[in-house]
């Protein structure tokens, strides 16, 4: 695989971008509240599926050696916390909302974004919460039932990532077009 400077360019803007998304935070009881999730949403829309997964990966490699750009830090031992599927949900989402972007027919429409958004959110939150019950109950022996999980890791995050959907949204119905023909 190939990347042009212009490639590792905007993928850098990507990590840095999630990176600062990650530390604005708002504690909650299992996972914190971020701006992750909207950078994601970008990342796939405006770099498409190819780019906005090395972003993704680049992140979580990142992360996974030690460079705090997760939201409590970063480190090899964050494969054994409960959040990481979240983080894991990230890349497969940005691949995800990127792989539909570029199979749009037409102009790239709120509506069209808005629906490709919500895709890629319900893969955050399917892995996510996968991950959360698998860890808690598994690994950490910390019983969590599924609804226990559902409501913290995907009910409580419902309206601020379905408000960053619309944000993104919005941005992308204007921007993505133009920023097709920069990164192509």
């Amino acid at each position: 695989m190939k990347f042009s400077t212009r490639d590792i360019t905007f993928v850098s803007l990507f990590v840095a971008l999630l990176t600062i998304g990650a530390k604005i935070t708002i504690p909650s009881p299992i996972v914190p509240f971020t701006m992750q999730f909207m950078f994601v949403v970008l990342s796939g829309m405006l770099l498409g599926s190819r780019l906005g997964l090395t972003s993704m990966i680049v992140y979580i490699i990142l992360g996974l050696i030690g460079v705090p750009v997760f939201a409590k830090g970063g480190g090899i031992a964050y494969l054994v916390s409960p959040t990481f599927g979240y983080i894991i949900g990230f890349a497969v989402a940005s691949y995800i909302i990127g792989k539909m972007a570029e199979r749009i027919k037409g102009k790239m429409t709120f509506i069209k974004a808005l629906g490709i958004s919500l895709v890629g959110l319900l893969a955050v939150y399917i892995l996510g919460l996968s991950y959360m019950l698998l860890i808690r109950n598994l690994y950490l022996g910390s019983a969590m039932t599924l609804g226990k999980a559902f409501w913290y890791g995907v009910v409580l995050f419902i309206p601020t990532d379905v408000a960053f959907c619309i944000l993104c949204a919005m941005i992308s119905a204007k921007i993505v077009p133009r920023v097709k023909a920069i990164v192509k």
